[in-house]
């Protein structure tokens, strides 16, 4: 096919999952409960942090910032998938794909760099305890945050860019259920080897980095835990990390599993497939992980769920007797 410059194509065919019609209305089924899962149980992490005094710590401060993070980055793919489900239609605009690219790249990167933030935050409260709030004051959180979108908007507005320099042919159709970088990539007609470089490069650096931060945070953690000599000492201090440990081997297994399968069969419709793990499951397991090893949360969310029963309770008898 002839190649078109990038700024004359219109629309790029989104193929999703399955084009079988019986499997539409479970897939559409599917999407949406995981999706309303993941936007109400992360809103409701968020509102028990920001209701709660004495959850007004660095910890939870962080854990309401990927809450967010979660939600915005489940709502740049999934919405606009159940809405060519509903409608039948495959088409994304080009300006559609390069904003839904943009912001998919702002908040996977914002997931990783979140996540490295908490360990190290975890990391000093382990190994250095007395020292913990003077090191993770008010100041160096809000900086830490800041520097975690100030870097991940840098490096989606690098990627999105160099994918605007690039052409495409004709009625591009994308094996996938969103405007992933990589597959974009893979379907231009141009030359793409600076971008297959910068994106790599940035894989190695942005996304390294933060895990190697990771392992050496944890390796640090288990290390001054092994030390303790309690068993009950050694409890305590795992289970103040054991939530978010799980988070992280959940993100990072997923992903890296997603790459390296796709990597091995070279299948596309495989890859769509795996990215669900990623991209939906993980930020809709992350509440429930969250809320069930974490006994302030979970009291938390006690008294958020059950205050309208209660007030229905007291409500109701007034209503009956008059």
């Amino acid at each position: 096919m002839k190649p078109a410059n990038a700024t004359r194509m219109s629309e790029f065919l989104l193929l999703g999952f399955s084009e079988e019609p019986e499997l539409q209305p479970l897939i559409f089924g599917l999407f949406l409960s995981m999706y309303l899962i993941t936007v109400f149980g992360n809103l409701l992490i968020i509102l028990a942090i920001s209701s709660e005094s004495h959850l007004h710590t660095p910890m939870y401060f962080f854990l309401a910032n990927l809450s967010l993070v979660d939600i915005c980055f489940t709502s740049t793919t999934v919405p606009k998938m159940l809405w060519n489900i509903q409608t039948q239609s495959k088409v994304i605009t080009y300006a559609g794909c390069i904003t839904q690219m943009y912001f998919f790249i702002i908040f996977s990167g914002l997931d990783i760099y979140l996540l490295a933030v908490m360990a190290y935050d975890r990391f000093v409260a382990i190994c250095q305890p007395l020292h913990y709030m003077a090191i993770m004051n008010t100041r160096l959180c809000g900086l830490l945050v800041l520097v975690s979108w100030t870097t991940s908007v840098l490096h989606s507005l690098l990627q999105t860019s160099m994918v605007l320099r690039l052409s495409f042919c004709t009625e591009v159709e994308i094996p996938h259920f969103f405007c992933e970088l990589n597959q974009m990539i893979q379907l231009a007609c141009s030359d793409t080897f600076l971008n297959n470089v910068v994106m790599y490069f940035a894989a190695m650096l942005l996304a390294g980095g933060p895990l190697t931060g990771i392992l050496y945070s944890y390796s640090k953690i288990v290390s001054s835990i092994c030390r303790i000599s309690s068993a009950q000492g050694k409890y305590k201090a795992f289970s103040t990390c054991a939530s978010h440990l799980s988070v992280v081997s959940l993100f990072f297994c997923t992903s890296l599993g997603v790459y390296l399968s796709s990597a091995a069969t070279q299948s596309s419709h495989a890859s769509a497939v795996a990215s669900v793990m990623y991209t939906v499951f993980t930020p809709m397991l992350n509440p429930f992980i969250y809320s069930l090893r974490n006994n302030d949360i979970k009291t938390a969310l006690k008294r958020i769920i059950g205050a309208p029963v209660i007030l229905g309770l007291k409500v109701c008898p007034r209503l009956q007797g008059s």
